[in-house]
């Protein structure tokens, strides 16, 4: 298969998931059956910007000529340890070895192992060589590299067992946001956005904001408003309730819209429901200190992402910062 063919494969399933068909409309209904906070919306949201920013043809093209990419095949075996979270979380990785050439094996997260397994299958359907390159399996035994996402403890494993081989593990990060004050309130709205999209369990998801002394968190918990909806979630729900209760046994400061939880905390990790802030003075030198932080994926606002952008990565926003394809290319 080569490059061209490998392009047209893929802007033929972003045909097929555009089309939204019953078969289509059946996996994804399994998939949310099958794990509660993948609910149809977050499903579908995950789905659209798959296929809009990641199997556009002309993205795709200029992608794989910014690489230099031709039709000579990679040949290597990559394991692919995906992690579950949000939806079709792993796709990227997936892509990325798929267009270069590179058979890879893939151990599919329990909580996500319907949707992308389903893809491969109408991929091998339409391009019947398609199977000689993608497989799925429980252990990853016999590859010639790895790339793997998980907690900070799974990676532990990870670079116990990869570390004779080229790998790539992923740990733990998360997002904060630089807010000025000034923002406008279509700028809160897309904030509201990267903390509440996929109940906040991305990577991406904005779990820490920093803003000046004398900031009016009045308007931002206006904007957070269009996902009081979340409330009506049970597992959304129950964590609510157990970190206002925290709160409230610890004497704990919170302002609340009744959905979202509000803290002073230094942590820039937080749980669900809830959202740490910080006060900072001097914003340069907090951006500088921020970019530094390995826990941090992205930064929304002040010298960063527009807010509500952060969950709509494109070809080239690697995980980590680490460029995945430059990584399959030196095998």
């Amino acid at each position: 298969m080569n490059l061209q063919k490998r392009i047209d494969l893929l802007v033929q399933l972003a045909k097929y998931l555009e089309e939204n068909g019953e078969e289509w409309q059946d996996v994804k209904n399994r998939a949310a059956a099958q794990n509660g906070w993948f609910i149809p919306g977050f499903i579908d949201l995950s789905v659209k910007n798959i296929i809009s920013s990641f199997l556009d043809e002309s993205k795709l093209q200029d992608w794989t000529r910014h690489y230099h990419l031709d039709d000579n095949v990679g040949g290597r075996n990559v394991g692919l340890v995906m992690a579950g979270n949000i939806p079709l979380v792993g796709f990227h990785d997936f892509l990325c070895i798929f267009i270069s050439g590179h058979r890879q094996t893939i151990k599919l997260s329990s909580k996500d192992n319907i949707l992308l397994k389903h893809m491969a299958q109408k991929l091998n359907e339409w391009e019947e060589s398609f199977s000689g390159l993608v497989s799925f399996s429980e252990m990853l035994k016999g590859c010639d590299a790895y790339i793997a996402t998980g907690s900070n403890n799974s990676a532990l494993y990870f670079n116990q067992y990869f570390s004779k081989y080229p790998n790539i593990i992923r740990r733990n990060r998360t997002s904060v946001a630089v807010l000025t004050g000034s923002e406008t309130e279509e700028e809160l709205n897309g904030l509201s956005d990267d903390v509440h999209l996929y109940f906040g369990l991305g990577c991406r998801n904005t779990t820490k904001i920093f803003v000046p002394e004398g900031y009016d968190f009045v308007p931002l918990l206006a904007a957070f408003d269009k996902y009081k909806y979340l409330a009506d979630h049970n597992k959304y729900k129950n964590n609510y309730d157990y970190q206002l209760s925290i709160a409230l046994l610890n004497n704990v400061y919170y302002m609340t819209n009744g959905t979202t939880l509000l803290i002073e905390n230094d942590a820039i990790f937080s749980a669900i429901s809830q959202l740490h802030y910080s006060f900072y003075n001097n914003p340069e030198k907090l951006l500088a200190e921020l970019k530094q932080d390995p826990d941090i994926q992205c930064i929304a606002g002040y010298g960063g992402t527009r807010p509500g952008q952060a969950q709509s990565p494109g070809l080239m926003d690697y995980a980590d910062g680490v460029d995945t394809m430059q990584f399959l290319l030196t095998l």
